[in-house]
């Protein structure tokens, strides 16, 4: 949500941040709205002071005993008092549109993110490791996974197409993957594991930027709730409609958890094996930090993300999005994309966002700075630490051997109870 103090003040900074992310100006139709909400609130507050006015005032006249001059004022408190749902249902009109034009447009880039249309404009920051050179053509994952346990027609007879049963070892892997990030995002880096639902109220989602803007992308129940897409919704809005310590913060949160998303935007896209599915799951890292705290905790939020890669022996690269990539409530997003033989080239497999105080003013929630009285909105960060389904793949595809295995990576021993290797069923 957008800072209606800051389109009032600076319209022209308001609508170059628009621009950078490729929209029209917004600030005078905002501030002509803005401008209508407040002169009803004035018109309201104006009627009941004056209702209370008047209403004294028949008090003194009766009893000085001048009925005409009270049944005037009678008549004039009724008419204020008949005319005042009116306007109070024109004030709440005129507010709930307001709210909906500002939650519908995205949060405002940083200075530093390049300007761009899509991904092909994102800037490359930095590299690590070096892609494996094979005495073989490396294989997609989705022709060699089957015979390891990757079952994608299991998962389809069950669920539909982007649907995977995952089976023996190939499952085991996955588990693996998925315990060995969650325990070193808690261990060595320090962050809270939270076990979260995983059905939200509109608030949640509302909250964190998914609705009411991407609501085909989510899977609804049929009591209204709503599946996360990422355990970012959950996590985040633990601190919704709240007032934090200022010694509680940072607040540094993990979850692994299953996510759903139906894609809707993506026809076409990955249709083949296991990097696009409406389920999978993910190692969530969110942060909840003082605003001149949100830089660093940015990039410590990337160095968690970036040290899974690193200890798995995954080459990837760093990215910078640019305005025309980066998601709606981001303003400002790295993305580490890592390395595919099959593809010869770099995919995303984590996107870590600073979002400002965009979705703590659409959750309410705020800290009280040392030695004021006013509280101000806390900044939110989330990344992925990681997507376990796209770190599953990548590791098939470095790891694999001409033969059809895949060899364990090393770090992964402690949970594979003996396995080694992926063998070929």
């Amino acid at each position: 949500m957008h800072d209606i103090r800051f389109i009032r003040e600076t319209p022209a900074a308001f609508d170059v941040g628009l621009a950078r992310r490729g929209l029209a100006p917004l600030s005078a139709e905002i501030l002509a709205m803005d401008e209508q909400s407040r002169s009803i609130k004035t018109q309201l507050q104006q009627g009941q002071a004056r209702r209370n006015e008047a209403s004294k005032a028949i008090g003194q006249a009766m009893a000085a005993g001048d009925k005409e001059k009270a049944e005037a004022l009678k008549t004039e408190v009724a008419a204020l008092k008949e005319g005042a749902p009116a306007l109070e249902a024109q004030d709440k009109d005129v507010g709930d549109a307001l709210t909906a034009m500002l939650a519908a447009i995205p949060n405002l880039p940083a200075d530093d993110v390049p300007q761009g249309a899509d991904e092909a404009d994102n800037v490359e920051v930095s590299r690590w490791g070096t892609p494996r050179s094979f005495n073989f053509t490396p294989q997609d994952h989705a022709d060699f996974g089957p015979a390891l346990g990757l079952d994608f027609e299991g998962g389809a007879k069950l669920s539909g197409a982007r649907f995977t049963a995952l089976r023996g070892p190939m499952a085991r892997l996955h588990r693996a993957l998925a315990q060995y990030m969650l325990d070193t995002q808690t261990g060595a880096n320090g962050y809270e594991e939270v076990n979260p639902p995983l059905l939200v109220r509109d608030e949640a989602l509302f909250g964190t930027g998914q609705l009411p803007k991407f609501a085909e992308d989510l899977f609804r129940t049929t009591d209204g709730r709503w599946l996360i897409p990422t355990a970012e919704v959950s996590l985040t809005n633990l601190v919704a409609d709240q007032i934090l310590a200022l010694d509680s913060l940072p607040v540094r949160l993990t979850a692994l958890t299953p996510c759903f998303r139906s894609e809707a935007g993506s026809a076409g896209r990955d249709t083949r094996g296991f990097i696009r599915q409406h389920q999978f799951e993910k190692v969530e890292l969110v942060a909840i930090a003082k605003p001149e705290e949100s830089e660093a905790e940015h990039e410590r939020m990337c160095v968690a993300a970036e040290g899974i890669l690193q200890a798995l022996g995954l080459p990837y690269r760093k990215m910078l999005l640019c305005t025309g990539d980066m998601g709606f409530g981001a303003r400002k997003t790295w993305d580490l994309e890592v390395w595919l033989p099959s593809q010869a080239t770099y995919r995303e497999i984590s996107s870590v966002s600073n979002c400002g105080d965009f979705q703590a003013r659409r959750m309410n929630a705020r800290y009280k700075p040392e030695g004021e009285k006013q509280t101000r909105f806390l900044h939110t960060l989330n990344g992925s630490g990681l997507a376990v389904g796209r770190t599953l793949v990548a590791v098939l595809e470095n790891y694999q051997q001409a033969d059809g295995s895949v060899i364990v990576p090393d770090v992964l021993a402690p949970y594979m109870g003996g396995i080694t290797k992926l063998e070929p069923r």
